[in-house]
């Protein structure tokens, strides 16, 4: 009984030891597994971060490495984030660009011509000369701002309802200070602003058919109308005087010509667009 081995004395001890052994072993190892698996989730996750910034530039890259498809995010077709804001700010700065800078000069003008065509009673030289130079300026900036925004593609929603006001506004200016003054027929006013005003909503009206194009008849209008107004603010006498009357009758003449152009192409263009949107339908239904 002395002489028996420890071991065996504490058989029921040692064999709990024993058997807790091997069972406090499995602990290493299910700590490695889940180490190894937290180690896949982190090469997963930066799998994953890696290919963000890829995506974010240029595309998605897939593969190991060896082996990569680059999927460019254009070839969705859809526009990339923040692209409307870019879009939305390049139109905001555009405004400010040399076209609707001389519009908003015309626009500045046409106040000042007013004080000067009015100043010491409106029939003094040196006033009128002056007034003139106003209405020559504005004239001229409107020949070039056009221009300018269709050719440089400054074309802007700001510059395409300015730029006609501006026009109506110091031709408009022009021939009221004209009549009021007694240099020019009320009803040369009214034929001219009535033109130009019923042109303008006649365009408005035919919009959803289409648009109808400048002609080279309303182009000569608007450059004889400029020449006749301009000839009547300047305080002419004599025989510059009696030109100055045949240049405002033909300016009413191709105004009263090219209005009623105007107004038959608007109803050719509105019985067309009402004629194709009616076969539209019809090919539908069938």
């Amino acid at each position: 009984m002395t002489g028996a081995p420890a071991s065996a004395a504490g058989g029921p001890s040692g064999a709990r030891r024993a058997a807790a052994g091997p069972a406090s072993g499995k602990v290493p190892g299910a700590a490695m597994g889940r180490g190894a698996a937290r180690s896949a989730e982190g090469g997963a996750s930066g799998a994953r971060q890696g290919a963000v910034p890829g995506a974010g530039d240029s595309g998605a890259v897939v593969g190991d490495g060896s082996e990569s498809a680059v999927v460019d995010a254009q070839d969705d077709g859809k526009p990339a984030r923040g692209g409307k804001l870019a879009a939305a700010a390049v139109n905001q700065a555009s405004v400010w660009n040399v076209a609707n800078l001389l519009t908003m000069l015309r626009l500045i003008l046409v106040p000042a011509f007013v004080a000067l065509m009015l100043a010491d009673g409106g029939y003094d030289p040196v006033w009128r000369s002056l007034a003139w130079a106003a209405f020559a300026i504005a004239m001229i900036t409107d020949l070039f701002d056009g221009h300018l925004a269709r050719t440089y593609n400054l074309v802007t929603d700001f510059g395409k309802i300015a730029d006609p006001i501006a026009d109506k506004a110091i031709m408009g200016a022009a021939l009221i200070c004209l009549s009021v003054l007694g240099d020019l027929p009320w009803w040369v006013t009214g034929v001219i602003l009535g033109r130009e005003l019923g042109i303008t909503l006649l365009r408005f009206v035919v919009i959803r058919y289409g648009v109808i194009p400048a002609s080279r008849g309303g182009k000569l209008k608007t450059l004889t109308q400029g020449v006749a107004v301009g000839m009547y603010v300047l305080a002419l006498t004599g025989w510059l005087a009696t030109l100055r009357f045949w240049v405002m009758a033909a300016a009413v003449v191709l105004t009263v010509v090219t209005g009623l152009d105007y107004v038959k192409q608007a109803i050719v263009l509105r019985r067309r667009g009402i004629a194709e949107r009616k076969a539209a339908l019809e090919e539908k239904e069938a």
